[in-house]
């Protein structure tokens, strides 16, 4: 019996932003070897249901696009299929056209079919040309009347390695309605449900899901499928662990899928992710790309590596994303056409196999940040790959507009990325981390940014302190760093109000737009900035009247490293646009934190090699189902 491998789909919702990921129905044309769109015949109005669509008289519609093209590199180099069928199905007088492209996007016409009245278009396709990249997809023309496109499917008739099904594990801390929303999508997908064991939201928060008005009716769709646990708020660590430990008692359950709270899924994505798990040639770690749910076509991450030298995690091609689908879809868009190898992927939705939970352990007790990366790095040491799959998506809160390494975050942002090059980093001393954790230290030192100084240094000393530390820690680090910023006046966020804090020259600063580029310091003019500065901060008491009300007013945009330093105060627009944060110069507090910096960095420099032995002994015992469940004990 035929395995269907991947459904044509249509958006679940009437949105038009999100249409171009779904069908290309645009006319191109290059100038200047740029792509230019000639005109548009997208209308929300032509898709008829979740699997048709009409094509008008006269037409042609792509689904070179992203949910509906076939990622045939991906199948070729991850699994052990090498035949598939796709099956296409009209009604009325059409021409259905075939294509493949290669890794550098070049494309090649497979098979063009006339039909007409009810048919069926089957072409056998073999998986065996796409080692570096390369799509496949098809087109419709509609000759001289409307033409109903009745769905799609590409199918093989290949067994897949394992049969297990999924557990979904749903992490939540107070956004119920993002969680009910995932729920009701689900309920409404019975194709995928077949696949799914059971779904565990995690609900740490005390806004609970359970509560919503609409939830006893999407439960009692979904019956024994859901269950919800309460526990305390020990992070996406700690609920996504639980996720784990619910799945490893799950007889049936083969996979973890993972997701996030603030999301909206497409349901076939997750259908999607666990047949490619089942047909991974080996156990694999089947990450998902992310969308921005407030700019839906907007491509944040494709696939994501940490960097060896400074330890630092980056989403390949970071000059091209994000990439917006609807200016440029795939077959204007030649990046897109290889194959981009990940390290690891984000837990807003990542599949992991039951089988990599017993080998590697569970999340390690990290809270928040790094404990995605942190996993796939130890998985890859055990030889278990992570693929972040194309056509596998969902839309999440982006980064534009925060700023978490300057609130309560920014504990964890240091804590973790330095424990996990304890764990994995093959340099000595880590290599560039401890150089680049300093620098971060004296750019928010010369920014007058005291808050997260001060939780990057406790985030050392707990880190110097031993492994020890990770367990207390878990359900107390978050709290206790968000209670320090009382200590700091610059966490306050003004909002605008009819009377709203002004600087002293009453405008804000515009460098950016006079000067059309960033003018940041480099080479030796680089080095007389920084020691100027850090020289000027140690031996010059600010102005009293810049302390008393900001100095200068920078927009967002303009705040960088290299201007603010110059004034005693700042006032400064918000991530999110929300309100103004102030920045005034303190010496004191300068001149100590400066001083503990030095001295943690050449502690943790000094002591690298003995406590990368103890993170890395003490890492079996860290992930440990048993240590799990004692902490969801504990912190009952």
């Amino acid at each position: 019996m035929p395995q269907v491998l991947q459904n044509v789909v249509f958006p679940t919702e009437r949105d038009p932003d999100i249409l171009p990921l779904y069908a290309d129905p645009e006319t191109w044309a290059t100038i200047d070897d740029e792509p230019v769109r000639v005109t548009s015949v997208a209308h929300l109005s032509n898709v008829l249901d979740r699997h048709r669509a009409r094509v008008q008289a006269g037409r042609r519609v792509s689904f070179a696009s992203y949910f509906n093209a076939f990622p045939a590199s991906y199948w070729q180099h991850w699994t052990t299929v090498r035949e598939i069928t796709l099956s296409v199905r009209t009604n009325g007088p059409a021409t259905v056209l075939v294509y493949r492209s290669n890794g550098e996007g070049v494309k090649q016409r497979i098979l063009t079919n006339e039909v007409d009245g009810q048919a069926t278009t089957r072409v056998d396709l073999t998986l065996d040309k796409y080692g570096d990249g390369g799509w496949i997809w098809f087109d419709i023309f509609a000759d001289a009347e409307d033409v109903i496109f009745e769905g799609a499917e590409w199918t093989t008739e290949q067994e897949p390695a394992r049969t297990g099904k999924a557990s979904l594990g749903i992490t939540t801390y107070n956004k119920p309605g993002f969680c009910v929303e995932t729920l009701a999508a689900l309920a409404d997908a019975p194709d995928v449900l077949e696949y799914v064991d059971r779904i565990f939201v995690i609900d740490q928060g005390t806004d609970l899901v359970a509560e919503q008005v609409k939830f006893d009716e999407i439960a009692g769709r979904l019956g024994d499928t859901l269950q919800v646990i309460r526990q305390s708020n020990l992070g996406g660590s700690g609920g996504f662990a639980r996720a784990m430990t619910e799945t490893l008692a799950r007889p049936d359950s083969g996979f973890v899928q993972l997701l996030d709270d603030d999301v909206r899924i497409e349901p076939e994505s997750v259908r999607r992710s666990i047949v490619f798990g089942q047909y991974a040639a080996a156990p694999t770690i089947v990450g998902a790309h992310m969308f921005d749910l407030l700019d839906r076509p907007k491509l944040h991450a494709w696939a994501e590596v940490v960097d060896e030298d400074p330890f630092m995690w980056r989403t390949l091609f970071q000059e091209r994303m994000p990439h917006d689908f609807a200016e440029g879809n795939i077959r204007q868009t030649p990046m897109l056409h290889m194959r981009l190898d990940a390290d690891y992927n984000g837990w807003w939705m990542c599949l992991i196999p039951v089988d990599v939970l017993r080998e590697i352990g569970l999340s390690l007790p990290a809270f928040i940040k790094w404990d995605d990366a942190e996993y796939s790095l130890r998985a890859r040491a055990a030889g278990v790959p992570t693929v972040s799959m194309p056509g596998v998506a969902l839309w999440h809160v982006s980064w534009v507009g925060k700023d978490d390494s300057l609130d309560w975050q920014a504990y964890f942002h240091a804590r973790n990325r330095v424990l996990a090059g304890l764990l994995h980093s093959s340099r000595p001393e880590g290599g560039t981390l401890l150089r680049h954790s300093r620098r971060m230290d004296l750019k928010h030192l010369m920014m007058m940014q005291y808050y997260p100084v001060a939780l990057r240094h406790r985030a050392l000393r707990d880190l110097l302190s031993g492994p020890a530390h990770l367990w207390p820690s878990l359900p107390t680090a978050m709290p206790a760093a968000r209670d320090l910023a009382k200590q700091f006046p610059e966490t306050e966020v003004h909002r605008d109000t009819g009377t709203p804090i002004r600087s002293r020259r009453g405008r804000q600063v515009f460098a950016h737009r006079r000067r059309h580029q960033f003018d940041s310091p480099t080479g030796l003019r680089l080095r007389w900035f920084t020691a100027s500065t850090l020289a000027r901060h140690w031996f010059h008491r600010p102005a009293p009247e810049n302390t008393t009300q900001p100095e200068v007013e920078f927009s967002k945009l303009d705040a960088h490293w290299w201007r603010i330093p110059v004034v005693d105060s700042a006032l400064v627009t918000t991530a999110d646009g929300s309100g103004k944060n102030v920045y005034t110069r303190d010496r004191a507090k300068y001149r100590s934190m400066l001083l503990e910096s030095i001295r943690l960095h050449r502690r943790l420099r000094r002591e690298w090699a003995r406590l990368s032995r103890e993170y890395r002994a003490a890492l079996p015992s860290l992930t440990s189902p048993e240590s799990w469940r004692a902490a969801f004990e504990e912190t009952k």
